[in-house]
């Protein structure tokens, strides 16, 4: 038998045998047919491989490496406030990179960079694995595939680039040494503080050249190529902070294992504590804190990420109005910064920072901030910042809450003119800690209504009252109105958070004030109205906007009956009756907390709503002094140097425009509402009389008020007229200044004089023994 006969035998016989299997198992390909077919599959991935390896060359570099500057317009979208964006990068050689720093990158990394061939398909599977299991989006890139990504690039995260990425990844290791490619990663790697590389980055972070940079300190820039702005120590929420000290320690471990580090010296590195963020050039007077609120707006919305807009290209139109804006400048220099003498008064003149915003109620649009007075000497934005306890401006909250509520635990119905017993250090009953918090100059005020305690800004009756509305409803009212539920200050284990212990920003009780002026629908403040980016191929980016769809917080009749009483603290006997002098309806409230650490004035009219904030902080430790003694005055409160700020501003910003009056439906008043006391002053206290039947009404009104009003506040009768009430008549700014400590002794009958406002804010409860309310 000839060979070709055997074989023909061998294929008729294995014909035979498949023919006897089982139908399925015929339909199953032979171990042959099998194998043919992966060898083919393989020769043809690795012939398409080697033909893109081939035809995919290596770009120029991405518009990335060469970005443009970010343009900041104001809302008429011509008027230029800022450029930024510019890629701060000084390109360094290898050679002036600490050998240290340069490990502890490639530790924190991409440990295998010495040995993988540009990239690391095991790291690659793994993170491919680990985002198949949900555990989040993996990258699995080394420092070249990084590298690559960065000079030659962009950004996009799709199946075709992530494909180039890889093919120029390894063109790039074949063609470059290993040192040459860290230091075109380190030269073009975004390290937060507007920083592109590593010698840009020690200067932001260190004030130092890179060459000087320590070990502790190359860990920690290391540290922040994962997330820069998220891992900045100065700037990072306590979480992250946790998270980047845990990043250096892992660089720093790393270091040990790869064999960079000798244990000893690990264990000796201690952790490099930053320097303070230092301004950009070109951001100076009050263009740097514009941009930092829209940047911020605009990172935190989702809008745009803090790499992608720091790359730079943008054409940023904001809500700001240059007019307004200079304006809120302008008031701070002429009430404030003007009265300030730090050479006669260096103890008290010094350090005293101003912070405010303003918000359309209508829209949300920040028309205005103040986050200080030039951000090329002070690089903190104080329109953001969340330390600084806002005092009585809360009141209003504690109010609203009970209005929501509508009654007390025993049953007493909760309106504006629900009456409270204002003694001085009244012990708090029902809270969950015990309070017994002062009025301002100890001052008795006796049996007195919400509204009269609100004009007067009474701390015993609030402290009660928000206990009574439930300490959870006032933080839910709280949030619901715009104060951010993750601000300091408002834990309802704490019956001080009554008196305003919560800290939100300037900008964020803006934002809360405009909610209740626009009869409780709320908006989150925005601040930026238009984005573009032209690319350097002509292509436009036009990232979609957020929407700013309100939503209603509080009922109508609930918020317009806040605006009613709050238009009573702008009157002459209230605390901000300064703010007459606007000549134009409108309502507000002061703030002044404990220890005068900071005092504040809110308040809108329907077209505005304005805050100010007023604190002093140590330059170096940021510690926070008492605003005693500023400008010669022993104590500064809500009622002066803010109220007056406002005033100045709000005049300038409405000046030109139609004075509209409140639209109010407001409908939580008592049966016959009545009007709080309004006596000359006199240190020779009278007693109230409460007559039976009905709600109690004042027997001392004052000259020229028909009896049942109250001065600033619309007539009540026994049922509530429905639609609008009538705005609030303003009336001539008394000569004596409502906020100053009052000459007149404590009276000993509860007859209310004429005294000053300071709300406590203090979170330190007293331990005075709990009594029963004085129905």
């Amino acid at each position: 038998m000839t060979l070709s006969t055997r074989r023909q035998a061998k294929r008729a016989a294995r014909r035979e045998a498949r023919r006897a299997l089982p139908f399925w198992r015929r339909l199953l390909p032979t171990w042959r047919v099998t194998l043919g077919t992966l060898t083919a599959l393989i020769l043809l991935a690795v012939g398409a491989f080697a033909v893109l390896y081939v035809i995919v060359p290596v770009p120029d570099p991405n518009a990335h490496a060469v970005a443009q500057n970010n343009i900041y317009l104001y809302a008429d979208g011509t008027t230029e406030i800022a450029r930024t964006g510019a890629v701060n990068r000084t390109d360094v050689t290898i050679d002036q990179i600490p050998l240290q720093t340069q490990q502890a990158v490639v530790s924190a990394e991409d440990r295998s960079f010495y040995q993988n061939r540009g990239i690391d398909l095991k790291g690659m599977l793994r993170a491919g694995w680990n985002t198949l299991l949900g555990r989040g989006m993996q990258g699995g890139s080394t420092i070249t595939q990084q590298y690559v990504k960065n000079y030659y690039l962009t950004q996009d995260r799709t199946i075709e680039r992530k494909g180039r990425e890889l093919l120029i990844a390894l063109k790039v290791d074949q063609q470059r040494d290993k040192r040459e490619i860290l230091a075109g990663y380190l030269n073009s790697s975004y390290f937060g503080r507007g920083a592109y590389g590593i010698q840009s980055a020690a200067h932001a972070y260190y004030g130092v050249d890179v060459s000087q940079l320590t070990l502790g300190q190359g860990a920690y820039l290391a540290s922040l190529l994962q997330a820069p702005s998220l891992y900045d120590v100065r700037t990072a929420t306590p979480a992250n902070r946790e998270k980047a000290v845990a990043r250096w320690n892992y660089a720093l471990d790393g270091m040990v294992q790869l064999g960079f580090l000798t244990p000893a010296d690990r264990a000796a590195t201690t952790f490099p504590d930053p320097i303070d963020p230092q301004p950009a050039t070109g951001l100076a007077g009050q263009a740097g804190y514009l941009v930092g609120v829209a940047d911020d707006y605009l990172i935190s919305s989702g809008t745009l990420d803090a790499a992608t807009l720091k790359a730079g290209g943008w054409r940023i139109t904001t809500t700001f109005d240059q007019p307004r804006q200079n304006a809120f400048a302008k008031a701070v220099q002429d009430q404030l910064t003007g009265e300030l003498d730090p050479q006669a008064r260096p103890d008290t003149d010094t350090d005293v920072r101003a912070a405010g915003a303003s918000v359309e109620p209508a829209t949300g649009r920040v028309v205005a901030v103040y986050g200080g007075p030039d951000y090329a000497k002070q690089p903190y934005n104080d329109a953001l910042r969340q330390d600084n306890q806002i005092g009585s401006t809360f009141k209003p909250i504690d109010l609203a809450a009970g209005l929501v509520a509508q009654h007390s635990p025993d049953g007493r119905p909760i309106t504006t003119e629900s009456r409270y017993d204002g003694t001085s250090e009244r012990p708090v009953t029902g809270g969950p800690t015990p309070y017994a918090p002062p009025n301002e100059d100890d001052i008795d005020y006796g049996n007195i209504t919400l509204r009269y305690a609100m004009v007067k800004s009474v701390n015993s009756v609030y402290a009660q009252e928000g206990v009574d509305a439930g300490l959870a409803r006032v933080r839910e009212t709280a949030v619901k109105l715009g104060i951010p539920d993750a601000v300091r200050g408002m834990d309802p284990a704490n019956t001080s958070m009554t008196l305003g212990t919560a800290t939100p920003s300037a900008l964020d009780l803006a934002g809360a004030y405009a909610t209740l002026a626009d009869h409780g629908q709320a908006h989150t403040p925005w601040s930026v109205l238009k984005l573009e980016r032209v690319n350097p191929g002509g292509a436009v980016d036009v990232p979609k906007m957020p929407e700013h769809n309100p939503t209603q917080a509080l009922d109508r009749e609930i918020a317009d009956s806040v605006t009613d009483v709050l238009r009573d603290v702008i009157s002459p006997h209230g605390t901000g009756a300064a703010a007459l002098d606007l000549g134009r309806p409108a309502a507000g409230k002061t703030g002044t907390t404990d220890s005068n650490l900071s005092a504040w004035f809110a308040g809108y009219t329907p077209e505005l709503a304005t805050t100010v904030g007023l604190f002093r902080e140590h330059p170096k430790t940021h510690a926070k002094e008492p605003l005693s003694g500023t400008a010669g005055l022993t104590r500064i409160n809500g009622g002066t140097f803010p109220t007056r700020i406002w005033t100045a501003y709000m005049t300038a910003a409405l000046n030109g425009t139609p004075t509209q009056d409140f639209d109010l439906q407001a409908g939580h008043g008592a049966p016959e509402a009545t009007p709080w006391p309004t006596a000359p002053v006199s240190t020779t206290p009278s007693a109230t009389t409460t007559p039976t039947g009905g709600a109690p009404t004042n027997t001392d009104p004052a000259p020229g008020t028909p009896p049942g009003h109250a001065p600033g506040a619309p007539a009540t009768t026994a049922q509530p007229a429905p639609g609008p009430t009538a705005p609030s008549p303003q009336a001539t700014k008394p000569t004596t200044d409502p906020e100053q400590p009052s000459p007149a002794p404590k009276p000993t009958p509860p007859q209310p004089t004429r005294p000053t406002t300071l709300p406590s804010a203090t979170g330190a409860p007293t331990s005075r023994p709990a009594a029963p309310p004085t129905p």
